[in-house]
């Protein structure tokens, strides 16, 4: 038997008559999710949360146990894998979750995934949100029912959960000595201690986590050097801008289900990031996230790339060789600049998000593949798409939902938070102590147009660290670009007309800012119409049109 095959129709028995119903071989009872929750919010109200998580936890353990041995006697399984895949199946028919992909091995490297947990539904309706994993029985179900099956002690731990705002539950099986002396303390609840010894040690390790959660603060504080960094913690972002939190949220949300992305933006912005903020957000996180840079590989490479090949289909292929696509498997593929695919590669990608299917350079057979795509460019498609460039049908298939990463001078309320995180990363790296920036290197980030975005700021970052000489970053440590033109002394020679230095130093900063002359005007600290006016008396702008504000 395989886990696949079991249904309703081959666990369930019912005797009427002598008021029986029977699940997997066992006697069994209908219970209201409702009044195991109830029954929760009771232990945890009047024993505890350390004592109530020990309790359903040794409470799943026994039952998984048993439930194991019930399986090993009424089915006969094709093989040991089966019947630890028969686990999650025989629980998710009892309706306790719902399997993310059907097969999960629970051994699996990555865990496995599960949605709909009857114990986060009812920690949320009991409780509210949660700050940390809810599903306690289900983890000692697991680890009962594998504990058995394996003849080892194997523990399953949660890390991510629904009733913390997750997409899905994800769990994991190790055995003890894998998990590291970090999950002593989770494992502690699998243990038959009395209840008076799980409360006193709840109690010491929440005395323990105060005590260091109120030195990281401390340190942190003398860090920030009165600049407050805003970060939303769920997702490691920056995001104090308005557009920038709005962006977050709209990825989140569209995570949780299994559509097809494009995610815009200019060069070094943080698309990938973002396209991985969609992975850690999906049932998909614990897949693999795998990106491939488009305009980086030729056609012929890139088919290849994506696709695989088999042995002998050019030369150099000595071996059969699998495609990105079949590489991430139950994960995400993040195609990045995908704006530069040629036409022909176009036409193969909008086959495989029809089809959901690859077949490999010099094979004629096809293969199913289950991902989820990411797009990413900085050109804009709908133009190429205009101009014949992009494929229409493959624009609309990509652009299920559009992801707009908005550029670094846009976001003037993420620059220096941002600025000081990537400041203690790199000092971090290169162990130096550097805390933060003077008010006028301050001042200077935040006045720059940042033409490079997030990368050039991160460049910045690390240049500044290397060539601090004190325990902050002064403006001398920032790039030429960054600091500005400084007054100094006048160079030999005539001396010049200032109007002649005025129009130098206009045309050189809006040449810094691409020829933008709002963003030109906004840092010159005069009106968009006097920018216009002198550009017009320089002879750089030649064609009659209207002047701003007429």
């Amino acid at each position: 038997m395989r886990a696949a095959d079991l249904s309703h129709s081959e666990l369930l028995e019912l005797e009427p008559a002598a008021g029986l119903i029977r699940f997997a071989g066992r006697r069994a009872l209908l219970i209201d999710a409702a009044a195991l929750g109830l029954l929760r919010k009771y232990l945890v109200d009047n024993v505890g949360a350390a004592a109530a998580r020990a309790v359903l936890t040794q409470f799943g353990y026994a039952q998984g146990f048993a439930m194991a041995e019930s399986a090993k006697a009424d089915f006969t399984w094709d093989s040991d894998a089966e019947r630890l895949r028969g686990g999650p199946r025989i629980h998710a028919l009892e309706g306790l979750f719902h399997l993310a992909h059907e097969g999960a091995d629970p051994l699996a490297k990555d865990g496995m995934v599960i949605l709909g947990s009857f114990e986060a539904e009812q920690q949320v309706v009991q409780f509210g949100r949660a700050t940390a994993p809810s599903c306690w029985a289900i983890c000692g179900l697991l680890s009962g029912y594998l504990s058995r099956c394996t003849g080892q002690p194997l523990y399953v731990i949660e890390d991510r959960c629904v009733a913390m705002g997750d997409a899905g539950c994800h769990l994991t099986a190790r055995p003890r000595t894998e998990w590291g002396a970090e999950h002593a303390e989770v494992l502690r609840f699998f243990d038959p201690a009395p209840l008076k010894e799980v409360l006193h040690e709840s109690l010491q390790h929440v005395t323990e986590t105060l005590k260091q959660a109120e030195r990281k603060l401390s340190e942190r504080r003398r860090a920030l050097v009165n600049v407050a960094v805003e970060v939303d913690e769920p997702t490691g972002f920056i995001s104090r801008s308005p557009t920038m939190r709005s962006l977050v949220d709209l990825a989140r949300r569209v995570a949780r289900v299994d559509a097809t992305v494009l995610i815009t933006g200019e060069s070094g912005s943080g698309k990938e990031r973002i396209a991985r903020l969609v992975h850690d957000e999906s049932t998909r996180a614990a897949g693999p996230f795998v990106a491939v840079n488009c305009g980086a590989i030729t056609e012929t490479l890139l088919e290849s790339e994506l696709f695989g090949h088999a042995r002998g289909a050019f030369t150099g292929a000595n071996q059969d060789r699998p495609g990105l696509f079949e590489a991430a498997n139950g994960g995400t593929l993040l195609l990045d600049e995908v704006g530069e695919v040629s036409p022909g590669m176009q036409v193969k990608l909008l086959r495989v998000l029809q089809e959901r299917e690859v077949r490999r350079v010099g094979e004629n057979k096809t293969r199913p593949i289950d991902v989820r795509l990411v797009a990413a460019t900085n050109r804009d498609l709908a133009h190429g798409v205009a101009g014949g460039g992009f494929r229409q049908d493959l624009y609309y298939r990509l652009k299920v939902v559009e992801l707009t990463v908005p550029p670094l001078r846009d976001r003037g309320a993420d620059i220096l938070p941002l600025a000081l995180v990537l400041l203690e990363n790199a000092a971090a790296r290169m162990k130096r102590s550097i805390s933060g920036f003077s008010p006028d290197a301050g001042d200077k980030l935040l006045h720059y147009a940042w033409p490079g975005n997030v990368r050039e700021l991160e460049n910045a970052m690390e240049r500044a660290v290397a060539l601090a000489q004190g325990t902050r970053v002064e403006t001398d440590d920032l790039p030429l670009e960054v600091r500005g033109p400084v007054p100094g002394t006048i160079a030999a020679g005539p001396v010049r007309p200032l109007e002649d230095i005025e129009k130098d130093y206009i045309v050189a900063a809006l040449d810094r800012n691409g020829g933008n002359q709002t963003h030109t005007a906004q840092q010159l600290k005069i009106g968009s119409a006097t920018l216009y006016r002198k550009l017009k008396a320089y002879g750089l702008i030649t064609r009659k049109v209207s002047e701003p504000g007429n």
